[in-house]
């Protein structure tokens, strides 16, 4: 039933009937939904004036309140209609079958508020790996300080948010693979550099596209991009003697590769942006 602070709106409304306007107000819902619930069957005004407008009982009053009660507790406007309507609904059965959609619905959103705090923590941390895990995963070169510096870098850009939303769904067991293939292809630069494997020939280009797709376990990596991230890898001392450590001087012969591979899709390496 209504508030009894609304009682004057219900007594109006037995002696003058209110508008649509007035019940709109009262019942906090737009006078659209109370036009469709009109056409459709399940509130319908009682009274008319003499120029046609809608007037409202008490009694439509009330069934407007349970309308609007069962359509906040997620009821279809159909089955409320049944609800209303049929004498022999099962109520309660009704009400106990939308309890357990929304307790389904309730799980839902409990799952994606979880999914948006590791969203969250992955744009702000980038690994969602504790210390351990990460020692365990990459190795006994990797710094724990880097992701923190990467964000700090390169928080603005795309490349962190792509990367970000892939870190938030990734599990260590995920990680671990990612650091495996990273490890695998290590292996396969160091021997192609060992085999004399030449850059702008047909393995060359093989490895520089096996790179790119393991790169994408980051972010999308185009041509021009690749040729930055090894001129990058080569300058940085960092990265140098990570790769120095696979082959003393693996970073600048593998840049020789990218530059060339490059060419061969139209891409100057000297001229190449981070686009």
């Amino acid at each position: 039933m209504p508030e009894a602070s609304d009682a004057d709106a219900v007594a109006a409304a037995d002696v003058d009937g209110l508008t649509v306007g007035q019940v709109s107000a009262w019942l906090g819902v737009t006078v659209r939904a109370l036009h469709h619930w009109d056409e459709i069957g399940l509130a319908r005004p009682s009274l008319r004036t003499a120029a046609g407008y809608r007037l409202y009982t008490a009694a439509d009053l009330e069934r407007l309140h349970r309308v609007v009660v069962y359509r906040e507790i997620g009821l279809g406007l159909d089955r409320i209609g049944v609800v209303l309507d049929d004498a022999t609904a099962d109520v309660p059965g009704a009400l106990r079958a939308q309890k357990s959609r929304v307790a389904e619905r309730i799980e839902r959103l409990k799952q994606l508020s979880a999914g948006l705090d590791r969203m969250i923590d992955a744009h702000e941390r980038g690994l969602l790996l504790t210390v351990e895990q990460q020692a365990a995963i990459f190795g006994p070169e990797w710094n724990p300080d880097w992701p923190a510096e990467a964000r700090r870098r390169y928080g603005h850009t795309t490349q962190w948010q792509q990367y970000a939303e892939r870190s938030a769904s990734r599990t260590p067991e995920e990680w671990q693979a990612v650091a495996d293939t990273v490890a695998a292809l290590d292996r396969a630069l160091g021997e192609a550099m060992d085999a004399g494997v030449a850059p702008g020939g047909p393995e060359a280009h093989r490895l520089v596209e096996r790179h790119r797709e393991v790169f994408a376990a980051y972010f999308p990596l185009t041509r021009q991009m690749q040729v930055c991230l090894w001129r990058m890898y080569e300058d940085d001392p960092g990265f140098a003697a990570h790769h120095d450590g696979v082959r003393p001087g693996l970073a600048a012969w593998f840049r020789r590769v990218v530059d060339a591979d490059a060419r061969a899709h139209g891409v100057d390496p000297d001229t190449a942006t981070w686009q």
